[in-house]
């Protein structure tokens, strides 16, 4: 063969952005379908319940724990979705689908959490001025009101950040989980 019939094929990409958008958008999804639950259950487990006022008396470590649950929850069924609809790897050692699994896993939590950071930027920027105002306008709290609110501050802080960790851990081990029932099935001998 001479060198004008040689095709060059670039080698496979080691990342599925397809299945790692795929993800994220379930998970996304799945995370504002949990919340909704949640609230019509009586819960206010999103950012807006835990900052307003009203929140000051109502917070309690349940609802922190319930936000903690729904971001796992969510992580872990994007993850899994992104192990189940990766590209199929062949010739690949096990370790190396592992390591890419869990790192589909979490770039999907990632591109979530992202992606909700924007949602949520992009929903409440229009109130961010009448929020201002009306914060403006209120009565300066009592230093025992500004202690609680100090208070239920870091401890929404400590609950989101449990989340984002339990969620980025579960969506790797999920997409793992999802690659390996993936391989499984294209493992077995068509009928």
């Amino acid at each position: 063969m001479s060198a004008d019939h040689i095709v060059y094929s670039p080698p496979p990409s080691a990342i599925s952005w397809s299945a790692v958008l795929a993800g994220a958008a379930v998970a996304v999804a799945s995370s504002l379908l949990l919340s909704l639950a949640a609230a019509g259950v009586g819960f206010d487990t999103g950012l807006p319940g835990i900052v307003t006022s009203g929140s000051l008396k109502v917070f309690a470590p349940e609802l922190g724990a319930g936000a903690v649950l729904i971001q796992v929850l969510s992580a872990a069924l994007g993850g899994y979705v992104a192990g189940r609809t990766r590209t199929i790897w062949t010739g690949l050692h096990d370790d190396e689908s592992h390591f890419r699994d869990t790192a589909h896993g979490l770039i999907v939590w990632a591109v979530a959490t992202l992606a909700g950071v924007l949602l949520a930027t992009l929903v409440l920027a229009p109130y961010a001025q009448g929020l201002a105002a009306a914060s403006a306008a209120a009565p300066p709290p009592t230093p025992a009101e500004a202690q609680r609110a100090a208070s239920i501050a870091s401890q929404a802080s400590l609950f989101i950040a449990v989340g984002m960790l339990l969620g980025a851990f579960v969506s790797a081990v999920a997409a793992r989980i999802g690659g390996l029932r993936h391989e499984e099935m294209h493992a077995r001998p068509r009928v």
